[in-house]
């Protein structure tokens, strides 16, 4: 552990794997959209040339602050979510760039300090913002949502089987006049209305990563940055996405499948098909050694793409509308480390 501005340290999961399927071009423009504490930035910053540049976006005030001291006229910070990278790059005159990385989820310093409110480990105020500096928080959520809004987001986020009395306690709680506004509030109600749990999975887990992944609307910024990422990339461009659970691994590979195979028309069914506008190349788990000194790399599965030369302006309007996608229903995790 170190101390100052960044007081909780992380291993960066899939490092050299995903900087090596990502920078193809030394020269070239790359996006992080995850910057964290910065392991995957400093690496590609090693492979590009004098004549490159590297984005890097960040939700987190903690994150852009450890970012700050990096010392490299080639790194530009943002503070905001990786889903508006195309509207930030063409601030900046850029157009196109020759690789996107995101890895998704929740990073181990946002997991191990106990006031960020993320983790049922620590009884702390009942927080799980990303952006501290906007929003709403878990605990004014539950202050306000109603049973059925409840029962929605912690079966759909965190396919929890018991979601409907995790809502019915979770309102009656508030409506007894005790608001839930710590992480040890919420796991203990939790507790109590999931009545059978895998073994070593505490009863919380699925409810705390439904309730995170609400606040953050993290799907949503998925499926808007897996968009501008396929209007930015340049041909040959590379999209490398590392998520931890299967709710993000789910958009993931059916974005990376959709475009990468022809689609016709249905409005003009004579016309020759759409050709596709990336090409999968595959998907890389982390390995042995990786998982021995670092067991949260567990779940992480990377996925890479390549964009084709086809236009983006060849989509039509009907193509455009449905280039994202919505969140299917999936299990549970989500650690970025």
């Amino acid at each position: 552990m170190t101390t100052g501005a960044d007081a909780w340290t992380h291993t960066t999961v899939l490092l050299a794997e995903a900087v090596e399927a990502l920078v193809h071009a030394p020269e070239g423009c790359y996006v992080d959209g995850t910057f964290g504490r910065g392991g995957h930035a400093r690496a590609i910053l090693a492979r590009l040339s004098a004549h490159g540049r590297l984005f890097a976006f960040d939700k987190d005030p903690q994150a852009i602050r450890v970012g700050a001291s990096l010392d490299d006229a080639r790194l530009q910070l943002v503070h905001a979510s990786f889903g508006s990278m195309r509207q930030v790059l063409a601030q900046q005159g850029i157009e196109q760039v020759q690789g996107v990385l995101l890895d998704l989820g929740v990073s181990s310093p946002q997991l191990d300090d106990p006031s960020r409110g993320f983790s049922f480990r620590f009884d702390a105020p009942l927080d799980m913002r990303m952006d501290t500096t906007r929003g709403e928080t878990v605990a004014d959520f539950l202050a306000r949502a109603n049973e059925r809004q409840l029962t929605q987001v912690i079966r759909d986020y965190g396919e929890e089987r018991f979601a409907v009395q995790v809502a019915k306690a979770l309102v009656a709680r508030r409506q007894g006049g005790a608001a839930i506004r710590t992480t040890g509030e919420l796991a203990q109600v939790v507790a109590g209305a999931v009545k059978t749990r895998e073994p070593g999975q505490n009863p919380a887990t699925r409810t705390f990563q439904a309730l995170r992944i609400h606040v953050n609307a993290e799907l949503e910024e998925l499926e808007q940055g897996l968009s501008a990422a396929l209007e930015l990339l340049a041909p040959a461009g590379r999209l490398v996405v590392i998520s931890f659970h299967s709710l993000e691994d789910r958009i993931v590979k059916s974005f990376i499948a959709r475009e990468s195979r022809d689609e016709p028309d249905r409005r003009a069914p004579f016309a020759p098909p759409r050709p596709s506008r990336l090409r999968a190349l595959g998907r890389v788990r982390a390995g042995a050694a990786e998982l021995a000194a670092n067991p949260r790399a567990r779940s992480a599965v990377m996925r890479v793409a390549e964009r084709t030369a086809v236009p983006f302006a060849q989509l039509s309007p009907l193509g455009r509308s449905r280039a994202g996608l919505r969140a299917p229903q999936s299990g549970p995790g989500g650690e970025r480390t």
